[in-house]
């Protein structure tokens, strides 16, 4: 059986995102950028173009935006900060917020090392994700960043998706599908 895509642009180059079921109602163009060196350089290039230039720290949530990120903070000499997904037994007084994925439909962790809040705490901060859909990671993250002393100051991401955000600043939008 053939899979259904949904081709995007992405800077400049051109993937055609399989489309996958994640709910009883609901598909999605799955965006994944790991190992896709080409898309993360011109996504994070692009995204950099967009920055605003008071943010100090940038914050993404674990596993596929930590390229991104890597790739901004070599761009822009902003620090990055890693949210993880569980607690590790070498975090110093871990902050933690539960959230709802989308992708996964499951409750998931977001985790903030007590050694990375240095370079959030009083800091304006920026929220780098792969895709922004229901908001909830954006929230969880949000929270977290406040509860330590920071302050989001811009979010971007590579997509939105769903319902259209202007409270993002991204690359391009993504549908939601319905499963056939």
């Amino acid at each position: 059986m053939a899979v259904k895509t949904y081709p995007v642009e992405i800077a400049g180059v051109r993937r055609e995102l399989p489309v996958v079921q994640v709910g009883p109602d609901v598909a999605v163009a799955l965006f994944n950028m790991l190992g896709d060196t080409e898309v993360v350089e011109r996504a994070a290039a692009a995204l950099a173009e967009r920055l605003p230039p008071d943010i100090d720290t940038l914050v993404t949530p674990e596993v596929k935006a930590v390229p991104l990120a890597h790739a901004l903070s070599r761009l822009s000499g902003k620090p990055y900060v890693v949210a993880r997904k569980t607690e590790k037994p070498y975090m110093i007084n871990p902050v933690s917020r539960t959230v709802i994925s989308i992708t996964t439909g499951k409750p998931q962790l977001l985790v903030l090392d007590g050694s990375d809040v240095p370079l959030i705490k009083g800091k304006k901060v920026a929220i780098v994700d792969d895709v922004v859909s229901t908001g909830s990671t954006l929230k969880g993250l949000s929270d977290l960043i406040s509860e330590v002393g920071g302050q989001v100051g811009a979010v971007l991401a590579v997509f939105t998706e769903g319902s259209p955000r202007d409270d993002v600043i991204a690359l391009g939008h993504l549908p939601l599908f319905k499963p056939e």
